[in-house]
């Protein structure tokens, strides 16, 4: 474009006298070239590529976990059923997490919008509610040890399953088919295009859960602490050696609940209170644990298990450790 200006220029007769005034207004001229040419800026918000990455994190770490699981017969019991629905949903809320950056900073349209934060919501919401689901077959699976793997209970784990994806994929359509703040900005919650009363139905039935998982914990910590003194009991261990069993099998069960309020109840409890007249930064800082919930999950109910882990070694190295097929099952291992 510079060039045709200048041609365009010398298109006239050159008059020494007005040499000095022609380079002047080509001087000015490719001066104001770069601003006409530029397009603008792109910034991106440092937050979002956090939350970005932190999804491609949940995405490849959940995928093993669906895959290994899916490729392995041997894992189709009822409690490998629900944390492979674990694992799908953080899998899907991980890819949401990306598919939103790429629709917020390409792709910008509301319906994109509502799409991503669907996915997300939808995600989310069917991680917590297979939480909720995998607490309840461990107090099951301990208060009814000799009938657990009937087929009354495989049934119910499907139940299980489809109520509870039925559920989130519900709640992830309401976005779409209208409920949303896109019309009226003053409805707006934390994350837009979420309106208050869908925040705040969600932050609730969170707490409700959290309830719940607290109430069916402190059950199987009654249920362990039964269970390892019968045990020291038939094997004439000392008291020590009782006491360090149950105190392992609440450690792991605190570790796990504190865990996942950690995560999960700063964005629950600022949901409530907040609404989109507050600064975004808040919402990203409250957020952000959330998502990493989804990222310690198959650490906490795949990769510490041990089944997972010799399906896991079988499909690496083909073999199992001596170590991990002699390991004992201790009542820690809840």
């Amino acid at each position: 474009m510079n060039e045709d200006l200048k041609v365009n220029l010398s298109w006239l007769p050159q008059d020494p006298l007005d040499a000095a005034s022609t380079e002047n207004v080509s001087a000015a001229v490719s001066s104001l070239i770069p601003l006409l040419d530029s397009e603008p800026e792109l910034i991106v918000n440092p937050w979002d590529i956090v939350l970005c990455t932190s999804g491609t994190v949940i995405s490849c770490e959940n995928a093993i976990v669906v895959l290994i699981i899916f490729h392995n017969p041997s894992l189709r019991a009822p409690m490998f059923l629900l944390i492979g629905s674990l694992a799908l949903a953080d899998l899907l809320a991980g890819i949401g997490l990306i598919i939103n950056f790429i629709f917020a900073y390409l792709l910008q349209s509301e319906a994109a919008k509502l799409v991503s934060v669907g996915l997300i919501v939808a995600s989310f919401c069917a991680s917590v509610c297979s939480l909720l689901a995998i607490t309840v077959d461990r107090y099951l699976s301990l208060y009814y040890a000799l009938t657990y793997n009937s087929e009354r209970t495989v049934t119910f784990t499907y139940i299980m399953l489809v109520l509870l994806w039925g559920v989130s994929i519900c709640v992830g359509l309401l976005p779409i088919m209208g409920w949303n703040c896109l019309k009226d900005e003053s409805t707006c919650s934390v994350i837009r295009p979420l309106t208050k009363n869908n925040a705040a139905a969600l932050s609730v039935s969170f707490l409700l859960m959290f309830a719940l998982m607290l109430q069916l914990y402190i059950q199987i910590c009654k249920i362990v602490m039964r269970h390892a003194h019968q045990i020291a009991l038939q094997h004439h261990f000392l008291a020590t050696s009782h006491y360090v069993t149950t105190r392992k099998g609440v450690s792991t069960l605190a570790i796990i609940l504190g865990t996942f309020a950690a995560c999960w109840m700063p964005f629950t409890l600022y949901s409530l209170i907040a609404d989109y007249t507050y600064p975004s930064i808040y919402t990203y800082a409250t957020l952000l644990p959330a998502t990493y919930n989804s990222v310690i999950n198959p650490v906490i109910y795949a990769f510490r298990n041990q089944e997972f882990q010799k399906a896991l070694w079988l499909i690496c190295c083909g073999c199992i450790p001596s170590s991990l097929s002699q390991r004992a099952r201790s009542p820690s291992d809840v």
